[in-house]
Protein backbone atom coordinates (compact mmCIF):
# COMPACT_ATOMS: atom_id res chain seq x y z
CA UNK A 1 0.00 0.00 0.00
CA UNK A 2 2.91 2.55 1.08
CA UNK A 3 4.12 2.18 -2.71
CA UNK A 4 0.90 3.03 -4.20
CA UNK A 5 0.21 6.25 -2.16
CA UNK A 6 4.02 7.33 -3.43
CA UNK A 7 3.53 6.63 -6.40
CA UNK A 8 0.26 8.42 -5.95
CA UNK A 9 1.71 11.71 -4.03
CA UNK A 10 3.98 11.77 -7.22
CA UNK A 11 0.92 12.00 -9.84
CA UNK A 12 -0.40 14.54 -7.66
CA UNK A 13 2.70 16.72 -7.08
CA UNK A 14 3.63 16.43 -10.65
CA UNK A 15 -0.27 17.17 -12.65
CA UNK A 16 -0.10 20.18 -10.25
CA UNK A 17 3.41 21.75 -10.97
CA UNK A 18 2.91 22.99 -14.63
CA UNK A 19 2.65 26.85 -14.37
CA UNK A 20 -1.42 27.11 -15.94
CA UNK A 21 -4.09 29.58 -15.16
CA UNK A 22 -3.85 28.33 -11.30
CA UNK A 23 -0.31 28.87 -10.81
CA UNK A 24 -0.75 32.50 -11.86
CA UNK A 25 -3.19 32.64 -9.28
CA UNK A 26 -1.27 31.61 -6.67
CA UNK A 27 1.34 33.83 -7.48
CA UNK A 28 -0.38 36.45 -7.83
CA UNK A 29 -2.38 35.64 -4.67
CA UNK A 30 0.70 35.27 -2.43
CA UNK A 31 2.11 38.29 -3.50
CA UNK A 32 -0.71 40.50 -3.73
CA UNK A 33 -2.93 39.47 -0.35
CA UNK A 34 -0.52 37.11 1.40
CA UNK A 35 1.11 33.70 1.69
CA UNK A 36 -1.85 32.46 3.10
CA UNK A 37 -4.80 33.12 1.28
CA UNK A 38 -1.74 31.72 -2.16
CA UNK A 39 -1.80 28.30 0.07
CA UNK A 40 -5.95 28.13 0.42
CA UNK A 41 -6.10 29.19 -3.40
CA UNK A 42 -3.44 26.23 -4.29
CA UNK A 43 -5.76 23.98 -1.79
CA UNK A 44 -8.46 24.53 -3.75
CA UNK A 45 -6.36 23.33 -6.83
CA UNK A 46 -5.44 19.91 -4.37
CA UNK A 47 -9.40 19.63 -3.73
CA UNK A 48 -10.41 19.22 -7.19
CA UNK A 49 -7.28 17.03 -7.65
CA UNK A 50 -8.50 14.57 -5.23
CA UNK A 51 -11.73 14.54 -6.61
CA UNK A 52 -10.48 13.55 -10.16
CA UNK A 53 -8.25 11.10 -8.73
CA UNK A 54 -11.04 9.33 -6.59
CA UNK A 55 -12.81 8.98 -10.20
CA UNK A 56 -10.04 7.61 -11.86
CA UNK A 57 -8.70 5.72 -8.78
CA UNK A 58 -12.02 3.82 -7.77
CA UNK A 59 -12.89 2.90 -11.18
CA UNK A 60 -15.68 5.03 -11.59
CA UNK A 61 -15.50 5.13 -15.59
CA UNK A 62 -19.52 6.40 -16.12
CA UNK A 63 -18.24 9.58 -14.26
CA UNK A 64 -15.37 9.95 -15.98
CA UNK A 65 -17.25 8.92 -19.24
CA UNK A 66 -19.58 11.37 -18.64
CA UNK A 67 -17.02 14.49 -17.50
CA UNK A 68 -15.47 13.46 -21.16
CA UNK A 69 -18.64 13.69 -22.99
CA UNK A 70 -19.23 17.14 -21.54
CA UNK A 71 -15.64 18.35 -22.40
CA UNK A 72 -16.75 21.06 -24.66
CA UNK A 73 -19.42 22.65 -21.99
CA UNK A 74 -17.04 22.92 -19.38
CA UNK A 75 -14.23 23.97 -21.57
CA UNK A 76 -17.25 26.75 -22.24
CA UNK A 77 -17.70 27.22 -18.41
CA UNK A 78 -14.23 26.99 -17.15
CA UNK A 79 -13.17 30.02 -20.02
CA UNK A 80 -15.86 32.21 -19.37
CA UNK A 81 -14.68 31.89 -15.36
CA UNK A 82 -10.89 32.54 -16.16
CA UNK A 83 -12.09 35.69 -18.36
CA UNK A 84 -14.37 36.94 -15.41
CA UNK A 85 -10.94 36.46 -13.21
CA UNK A 86 -8.76 38.46 -15.46
CA UNK A 87 -11.13 41.18 -15.94
CA UNK A 88 -11.34 41.15 -12.25
CA UNK A 89 -7.73 41.20 -11.29
CA UNK A 90 -6.80 43.46 -13.73
CA UNK A 91 -9.39 46.17 -12.20
CA UNK A 92 -9.12 45.02 -8.59
CA UNK A 93 -7.54 47.00 -5.87
CA UNK A 94 -4.14 46.06 -4.43
CA UNK A 95 -4.45 47.76 -1.01
CA UNK A 96 -8.24 46.85 -0.46
CA UNK A 97 -7.96 42.88 -2.13
CA UNK A 98 -5.21 42.94 0.81
CA UNK A 99 -7.45 44.09 3.66
CA UNK A 100 -10.31 41.96 2.48
CA UNK A 101 -8.37 38.76 2.54
CA UNK A 102 -6.97 39.49 6.38
CA UNK A 103 -10.21 41.09 7.43
CA UNK A 104 -12.50 37.76 7.66
CA UNK A 105 -12.16 34.10 6.37
CA UNK A 106 -14.38 35.20 3.19
CA UNK A 107 -11.42 36.27 1.21
CA UNK A 108 -10.02 32.74 1.93
CA UNK A 109 -13.38 30.82 1.15
CA UNK A 110 -13.66 32.98 -2.02
CA UNK A 111 -10.00 31.95 -3.38
CA UNK A 112 -11.00 28.35 -2.31
CA UNK A 113 -13.48 27.68 -3.98
CA UNK A 114 -13.04 29.46 -7.40
CA UNK A 115 -10.08 27.50 -7.70
CA UNK A 116 -11.97 24.06 -7.06
CA UNK A 117 -14.46 25.54 -9.53
CA UNK A 118 -11.47 26.47 -11.71
CA UNK A 119 -9.85 23.18 -11.81
CA UNK A 120 -12.98 21.30 -11.74
CA UNK A 121 -13.85 22.48 -15.40
CA UNK A 122 -10.87 21.91 -17.22
CA UNK A 123 -11.84 18.27 -18.54
CA UNK A 124 -8.24 18.08 -19.21
CA UNK A 125 -7.32 17.01 -15.70
CA UNK A 126 -9.80 14.22 -15.29
CA UNK A 127 -8.17 12.82 -18.75
CA UNK A 128 -4.90 13.07 -17.15
CA UNK A 129 -5.68 11.24 -13.86
CA UNK A 130 -7.41 8.31 -16.10
CA UNK A 131 -4.54 7.83 -18.21
CA UNK A 132 -1.76 8.20 -15.49
CA UNK A 133 -4.00 5.84 -13.19
CA UNK A 134 -5.08 3.34 -16.06
CA UNK A 135 -0.87 3.63 -17.47
CA UNK A 136 0.55 2.72 -13.63
CA UNK A 137 -2.09 0.01 -12.55
CA UNK A 138 -3.55 2.25 -9.98
CA UNK A 139 -6.95 2.05 -10.83
CA UNK A 140 -8.68 -0.20 -8.21
CA UNK A 141 -12.57 -2.12 -8.45
CA UNK A 142 -14.86 -0.42 -6.36
CA UNK A 143 -14.37 -2.95 -3.73
CA UNK A 144 -11.06 -2.03 -2.54
CA UNK A 145 -11.98 0.99 -1.30
CA UNK A 146 -9.16 1.10 1.35
CA UNK A 147 -6.04 1.05 -1.82
CA UNK A 148 -8.44 3.99 -3.40
CA UNK A 149 -8.55 5.66 -0.36
CA UNK A 150 -5.29 5.72 0.26
CA UNK A 151 -4.05 6.75 -3.21
CA UNK A 152 -7.10 10.12 -3.46
CA UNK A 153 -5.03 11.06 -0.36
CA UNK A 154 -1.54 10.42 -1.63
CA UNK A 155 -2.94 12.72 -4.87
CA UNK A 156 -4.16 15.41 -2.34
CA UNK A 157 -0.79 15.62 -0.54
CA UNK A 158 1.15 15.98 -3.68
CA UNK A 159 -0.66 18.24 -4.72
CA UNK A 160 -1.12 20.19 -1.46
CA UNK A 161 2.54 19.70 -1.08
CA UNK A 162 3.64 21.70 -4.29
CA UNK A 163 1.32 24.90 -3.59
CA UNK A 164 2.98 24.96 -0.24
CA UNK A 165 6.22 25.20 -2.12
CA UNK A 166 5.26 27.67 -4.45
CA UNK A 167 3.01 30.00 -2.20
CA UNK A 168 5.77 29.99 0.12
CA UNK A 169 8.71 30.51 -1.99
CA UNK A 170 6.75 33.33 -3.89
CA UNK A 171 5.57 35.19 -0.43
CA UNK A 172 9.45 35.97 0.60
CA UNK A 173 9.28 38.64 -2.35
CA UNK A 174 6.55 39.92 -0.98
CA UNK A 175 8.01 42.69 0.67
CA UNK A 176 9.64 43.99 -2.22
CA UNK A 177 6.19 45.28 -3.83
CA UNK A 178 4.77 48.22 -3.22
CA UNK A 179 1.66 49.73 -4.14
CA UNK A 180 2.52 50.51 -7.39
CA UNK A 181 4.22 46.81 -7.99
CA UNK A 182 1.07 45.37 -7.00
CA UNK A 183 -1.05 46.90 -9.65
CA UNK A 184 1.69 46.36 -12.55
CA UNK A 185 0.96 42.66 -10.73
CA UNK A 186 -2.37 42.68 -11.06
CA UNK A 187 -2.98 44.32 -14.74
CA UNK A 188 0.21 41.46 -15.87
CA UNK A 189 -1.68 38.63 -14.16
CA UNK A 190 -5.02 39.56 -14.89
CA UNK A 191 -4.07 39.54 -18.91
CA UNK A 192 -2.23 36.31 -18.54
CA UNK A 193 -5.55 34.92 -17.27
CA UNK A 194 -7.63 36.57 -19.78
CA UNK A 195 -5.64 34.78 -22.52
CA UNK A 196 -5.98 31.89 -20.83
CA UNK A 197 -9.68 31.93 -20.87
CA UNK A 198 -9.42 33.02 -24.36
CA UNK A 199 -7.66 30.09 -24.97
CA UNK A 200 -10.06 27.81 -23.43
CA UNK A 201 -12.72 29.29 -25.12
CA UNK A 202 -10.94 29.01 -28.81
CA UNK A 203 -12.48 26.06 -30.59
CA UNK A 204 -10.15 23.03 -31.03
Amino acid sequence: MLPSFLRALIIGLSIAAPVGPIGVLCIRRALAEGWLVGLVTGLGAATADAIYGAIAGFGLTFISTFLVNQAGWLRLIGGLFLCYLGIKTMRSKPAKAAAIAERSGKGLFAAYISTVFLTLTNPATIISFVAVFAGLGLATSQADYASAAVMVMGVFLGSALWWLMLSSSVSLFRAHFNPNRLKWLNRISGLILLVFGIIALSPT
